[in-house]
Formats: C-alpha cells, sequence, structure tokens
C-alpha cells in the first residue's frame, strides 16, 4: 500500500508579519501585567490600540467586513476586533471559560478577508500566555 504525503506545506511568514506577531504578544502580556483578568473585552481593546499607537503599528477597531456569496453582498456581515496593520486579526476575549466557535470564528474571518495570521487573546487567565491561540493559514 502506498501512502501520499499528508504533510501540508505552508508559506512562511514575511517579516513583517513576524515582527508584528512579536509585537501582538509584546502587548498582550505588557497589558495583562499591569492590570491582569476581570476587566470587559471593550476595556483591553482600547488599550491594546492606544499599546500599537504608542508603537507606530496601524491597526483598524471593530473593523467591518463583507461576506460574498455568488452575487449576494452581505456588508457588515462580521467585524474583526483589531486588525493590525492589515495583516493580522485579532479577536479579543476576556472570559473564564474558553470556547470552540472562538477558533472556528476566527478561522472564518482569515478565510473571508484572505489574511493568513490571527490571534485569540483571551485576557481572562492567571497567565497571560495560556491566553493566547494563534492561527496561520
Amino acid at each position: 500500500m502506498t501512502q501520499g504525503n499528508t504533510e501540508r506545506t505552508f508559506t512562511p511568514l514575511t517579516e513583517r508579519e513576524k515582527w508584528l506577531a512579536e509585537q501582538i504578544v509584546s502587548i498582550a502580556i505588557t497589558i495583562h501585567q499591569a492590570l491582569g483578568p476581570g476587566l470587559l473585552e471593550s476595556v483591553y481593546e482600547k488599550i491594546f490600540c492606544f499599546e500599537q499607537a504608542k508603537r507606530n503599528i496601524s491597526y483598524q477597531r471593530q473593523k467591518a467586513v463583507a461576506i460574498v456569496y455568488h452575487e449576494l453582498v452581505i456588508e457588515d456581515a462580521l467585524r474583526v476586533d483589531i486588525l493590525v496593520d492589515d495583516l493580522v486579526i485579532l479577536e479579543l476575549k476576556a472570559q473564564e471559560n474558553p470556547h470552540p466557535v472562538w477558533e472556528a470564528q476566527l478561522l472564518s474571518y482569515l478565510k473571508l478577508t484572505n489574511k493568513r495570521l490571527g490571534y485569540i487573546l483571551n485576557f481572562h487567565t492567571p497567565l497571560m500566555k495560556n491566553g493566547m491561540k494563534r492561527m496561520i493559514l
């Protein structure tokens, strides 16, 4: 019996994507160390954007994304929490119990926007590193 190649090959992240990934992780840890868990998601979102601006990283908050299905276009069908430098999607959470739908949501957002890199950042954890999930297409 012949086995096929089951390994998937991925295009490596660009240097810009790698740098942004480092900045995103650094910002999340900085915020979490300063404020800890327990705040509203919207508070973390505003502070995250403040930190990005301090680092001269462009971003869009609550970025509306249309969904195109055949000839039907649904404007504002979804909202990405933060789109970093038009390259990375961030979904911020502040919930005690992670939910599997978060990963499905981020995966859909990446596919629908043709982006490759995304993060789920759940600030409601004792250690921020345990609240981070990175996805690459």
